[in-house]
């Protein structure tokens, strides 16, 4: 069984969190998902829902996979040196790292992208890349994986990036079967991004 914490702040994306969690969590007991933040009180979404949270980022950092949504207070998020640390102890440890959307940008804010390539959301692109000046940005991407780390573009292509992250972590046919059991269409082309050339990025 792996263990996959799940940081999340104030104003997090519902579906750069909740997608990328229908695929990784449908396997069952072979992943255990924890939700993690600062403090222990519920956490509003962009939308207003509170998340219940499981550990805080003071618990502890021993957890096999790494998941980081976006949103646009990601950035705050990387204002504080407790989120920022503990960031650091995780991916260091862990076997994947994933990101979403600007949880791509919060990432590098750590300097734990330094040297790789990465990609973010390409509405936000522009503005938000220069807070990683070492980050060899992608700018046309579904996901990038480099190494352990698997970053992707806005909202819904974590869920792409997700069972591309499965495909490694269990085999193909297992990320083909979530796809299907979802009646998702995985768009398994990583380079696959209509959106950068509407962004105006390519």
């Amino acid at each position: 069984m792996k263990t996959l914490a799940v940081l999340v702040f104030p104003g997090f994306q519902t579906l750069d969190l909740f997608g990328p969690l229908e695929m990784l969590g449908g396997v069952g007991d072979d992943i255990r998902i924890t939700i993690v933040a600062e403090t222990l009180e519920p956490v509003p979404s962009v939308h207003g829902q509170g998340l219940l949270v499981d550990k805080t980022v003071a618990d502890g950092s021993d957890y096999d996979l790494l998941l980081i949504p976006g949103g646009d207070t990601a950035l705050v998020a990387g204002e504080s040196k407790a989120v920022t640390d503990w960031i650091v102890e995780t991916a260091t440890h862990a076997e994947l790292v994933m990101t979403v959307c600007t949880g791509s940008i919060l990432l590098a804010m750590t300097g734990m992208l330094d040297g790789r390539k990465a990609t973010t959301n390409k509405l936000d692109f522009v503005q938000t890349v220069p807070l990683g000046p070492k980050v060899d940005w992608v700018r046309q991407a579904r996901w990038v994986e480099d190494g352990k780390f698997f970053t992707s573009s806005g909202v819904s292509a974590g869920m792409d990036m997700a069972l591309a992250a499965l495909a490694r972590m269990f085999g193909k046919q297992v990320a083909d079967d979530m796809a299907h059991g979802t009646e998702y269409e995985w768009h398994e082309d990583a380079g696959w991004d209509p959106f950068a050339k509407r962004a105006g990025l390519v």
